[in-house]
């Protein structure tokens, strides 16, 4: 026996690559909330617009934040405290405080757990890749391959994140969604059963055809299909309040200048926060070792931070610009003028992953003369494969012809095709009638006045 030495190759999870995508997904308004928040954790990060004590005093009352800080810092779970809370999450789904989202729900919850750093970030990282309805989507090898990191670390965040409330979220399809509800209510047997193997057949009722596959009474299927129907398909909408506009602030705005349309971003380049110069002199001044340690731990995490949401707003930019410079027409003439734009072809212009062209545009809203849009929207497939009309395009157009009809001899699927067709989009009869279900429109005979 003896010992050989041969050297490898091992993939570390990169924390601030975990960040800069977690700070990539955020609106405008949940980047403002979270700088905010982390600035009570740590002292080296000065958001835009503080107010600032006196300059005789500033010094002192700085120095006595930083050892109140270095003192209760554990996994930044308690925050500086006043008689009235600081922490802008505080008043979260409360009537005059910020909107709760699913991301700020599972955030916090991450927070209270003894998890370390790497493991912690993994976890908010795949919190961000959630789809509205709480689902994720994309497959674990993907993230993997576009983060360098080892899956064995997603799949143990993953199992993490679907621990958390609300149950369910995390989950990669209906049928695991489900059963991680019935576990967390400590129901097994034939619902789970039902739930992994037969959720086709219970959506048709086929109680009968379950209870022959599985072995079991009728009426044990039936008690069992009420019990799945009392869980949430869609954990991610709880908590979405219904009935409330929410407030959009625009990430980008494009205009035009010198007869060319331009991108910016809201915040037109500035840093959302800039690093606190007390702390800063603070860092190079002292002789405590402890403080130094301390000081450099959160100067190094701010300059993280920094470095992400700087790569946030360039990306963003450069992804308007795209969507600015491909959808032209539109910005010119208006939404009938849309061209089919795939996110697939904005990564390769870009040179990034497409998956980071989708979390850009994810719950960012563009303003431009002609009003605010959501970025996702400019994104559309053809309506058909010889077609240069978008899909939202089409939409436009065939909600205008059926305006404009007559309404005691309203136009049918048919001739509303032939219509679209005369106007440079041929689709078919069948295409007409989807896209005029999407929209909820009646056919001829429901949309006839009379009279």
């Amino acid at each position: 026996m003896k010992l050989i030495q041969s050297p490898s190759q091992l993939q570390q999870l990169s924390q601030f690559q975990l960040q800069s995508v977690e700070v990539l997904q955020m609106s405008a308004e949940e980047l403002d909330a979270y700088i905010r928040e982390l600035s009570l954790s740590n002292p080296m990060i000065e958001p835009e617009e503080v107010s600032l004590p006196p300059a005789d005093s500033r010094g002192e009352a700085l120095l006595l934040r930083l050892r109140w800080l270095k003192d209760n810092d554990w996994q930044n779970r308690y925050y500086q405290r006043r008689e009235e809370p600081l922490d802008p999450l505080a008043f979260v789904g409360t009537e005059g405080g910020l909107e709760e989202t699913l991301f700020r729900a599972l955030s916090r919850q991450i927070r209270q757990l003894r998890l370390d750093e790497d493991t912690a970030e993994a976890v908010r990282y795949l919190a961000a890749c959630l789809d509205d309805s709480g689902y994720l989507r994309v497959p674990l090898e993907e993230l993997a391959e576009e983060l360098h990191t080892p899956i064995s670390l997603l799949e143990r965040s993953l199992s993490i994140l679907q621990s958390l409330e609300p149950p369910g979220v995390g989950a990669r399809d209906l049928s695991q969604c489900l059963s991680l509800q019935l576990e967390r209510l400590g129901q097994g047997g034939a619902a789970l059963t039902i739930v992994r193997d037969h959720l086709e057949p219970l959506a048709k009722r086929h109680y009968r055809l379950i209870a022959a596959r599985m072995g079991i009474p009728v009426e044990e299927v039936q008690a069992a299909a009420q019990l799945i129907q009392s869980l949430q398909p869609r954990p991610g909408a709880v908590l979405q309040r219904e009935g409330t506009a929410p407030y959009i602030l625009p990430d980008v705005f494009v205009e035009e200048k010198d007869g060319r349309l331009a991108a910016r971003t809201r915040r037109g380049g500035r840093p959302a926060f800039q690093i606190n110069s007390y702390y800063r002199g603070l860092l190079d001044r002292s002789g405590d070792q402890e403080i130094r340690e301390y000081l450099m731990t959160k100067l190094r995490h701010a300059e993280n931070i920094l470095r992400a949401v700087s790569q946030r707003e360039s990306t963003l930019q450069s992804c308007a610009q795209v969507i600015a410079d491909r959808q032209e027409a539109f910005f010119r003439d208006g939404p009938c003028a849309l061209r089919p734009l795939r996110m697939a072809d904005a990564a390769l212009e870009l040179g990034v992953h497409e998956s980071t062209v989708s979390r850009t545009v994810h719950e960012k809203y563009l303003q431009c003369a002609r009003g605010i849009y959501p970025m996702s929207y400019f994104f559309s497939r053809p309506s058909t494969a010889e077609s240069d009309f978008s899909r939202a395009a089409a939409w436009v157009l065939l909600r205008q012809l059926i305006e404009r009809e007559d309404k005691r001899r309203p136009l049918s699927d048919q001739s509303l095709s032939e219509e679209m067709a005369r106007n440079g989009c041929p689709i078919s009869r069948r295409t007409v009638a989807k896209y005029r279900e999407e929209m909820e429109i009646p056919s001829a005979s429901g949309r006839r006045a009379y009279g």
